[in-house]
């Protein structure tokens, strides 16, 4: 600056009293260069290529840890949220058994839930699935029902035959029951669908959830709910199976899935139907919490479904016929009572059973006869004359 200065010709007493008005300091410029322990330091003074020690040494980088033997298995035998796989502890696989396993498995760790929410969740998905087969079965019950009177005015008439042993009328009639079926649209099968599809779905987590239980899978132990916290061992104060013996008879009873069983040839069926819950009781209390939770959960399901199905806008929205209430003088069969009911079913199975042993007799008889020699059936023999026609020739 002093030499930009005084190049323009700047008198001396311009520059003291620049210095006097500014405090000018020279300060020197240093250069550092860093190399491995050290620094040196270049300036334009006298301190240039002087070296300064910054350390002793670089020390060398540690060694890698060794993971210990089996430490790397553990950790892949963890879940996300810390418990062990279901493949470290035999469950799972690819059989129906070991998927409905993996899903739960799936919904617990994912969702972070405990066990009786992956179950319920689980019951959910597949009554959900199961729902077109509901819809289907219903209106198969709504068109039997609305035509009910034709179809037991043919169940008598070919009954009757039957038991009269006419089996060419009894024929005929079943003939045009399957064409009266066939024209309106109506299958008996389809009623039993929905119990069909939902056997394998059942057994399946019947199986699963019992394998879980008795493994056990620790998380079970504190997965439950309310007063079944463990949903390894069974209820002790055995309410989750008195509440699945009442949902499973109130589902029975409303036929929430395939209709009411009002046909005269299901009257015992329905009185078999509805001694299940009581007798399956000393069972059940038996069952692990698990097993229960779900079986509680599907007849709850069921009970909602009877309750929105009866709602006419979700009928109307499904196309489910409206149902025709009959008077009981419309139907050619008579309601019954179970005494009743039972001496009749009994008197149809012998008259069954004896017309089965009459035809079964008179099939032996027949081949008999084509096989065997001719059997003498009258007393006089025209082809042979007597003592007193010779005579008499």
């Amino acid at each position: 600056m002093f030499k930009l200065l005084s190049r323009h010709g700047c008198r001396s007493a311009t520059l003291n009293l620049f210095r006097d008005k500014f405090e000018v300091r020279k300060v020197k410029t240093y250069y550092v260069y860093a190399s491995a322990g050290s620094v040196r330091f270049s300036s334009s003074g006298n301190d240039a290529g002087k070296t300064t020690a910054l350390v002793d040494a670089i020390p060398e980088p540690p060694p890698v840890p060794q993971i210990p033997d089996g430490l790397a298995e553990t950790v892949q035998s963890l879940a996300a949220n810390g418990e062990p796989t279901f493949a470290s502890l035999g469950l799972g696989g690819w059989s129906p058994v070991g998927m409905v396993q993996q899903c739960l498995e799936y919904v617990h760790v994912s969702l972070d839930i405990p066990w009786w929410g992956a179950i319920l969740i689980g019951t959910i998905v597949v009554r959900v699935a199961m729902f077109p087969l509901v819809i289907m079965a219903q209106r198969n019950t709504a068109v039997m029902n609305n035509n009910l009177p034709e179809i037991q005015l043919l169940q008598v008439k070919m009954t009757q035959a039957r038991q009269s042993g006419n089996q060419l009328e009894a024929a005929r009639y079943a003939q045009e029951m399957m064409m009266f079926m066939k024209e309106k649209g109506l299958n008996p099968l389809k009623n039993m669908l929905v119990p069909l599809a939902q056997a394998p779905f059942f057994i399946s987590f019947f199986m699963g959830l019992r394998g879980m239980a008795n493994c056990p899978v620790e998380s079970m132990t504190y997965g439950g709910l309310a007063w079944f916290m463990d949903l390894t061992v069974p209820d002790q104060y055995f309410l989750l199976p008195l509440i699945t013996s009442a949902t499973l008879w109130a589902t029975i009873e409303l036929g929430v899935d395939g209709g009411r069983l009002e046909a005269s040839n299901m009257v015992m069926m329905r009185y078999f139907l509805r001694a299940i819950p009581i007798v399956m009781i000393p069972f059940t209390i038996n069952f692990p919490g698990a097993i229960l939770v779900y079986w509680c959960s599907s007849n709850f399901i069921s009970l909602i479904q009877v309750g929105v199905l009866k709602v006419p806008a979700v009928r109307d929205y499904l196309k489910i016929p409206k149902l025709v209430k009959h008077t009981p003088d419309a139907l050619p069969i008579k309601k019954k009572g179970f005494v009743e009911g039972a001496k009749d079913s009994w008197t149809n199975m012998k008259i069954s059973k004896e017309l089965a042993e009459r035809q079964r007799v008179d099939e032996l008889i027949f081949t008999k006869a084509g096989k065997g020699p001719l059997q003498k059936t009258y007393k006089y023999d025209p082809t042979k004359l007597s003592n007193v026609q010779a005579k008499s020739k």
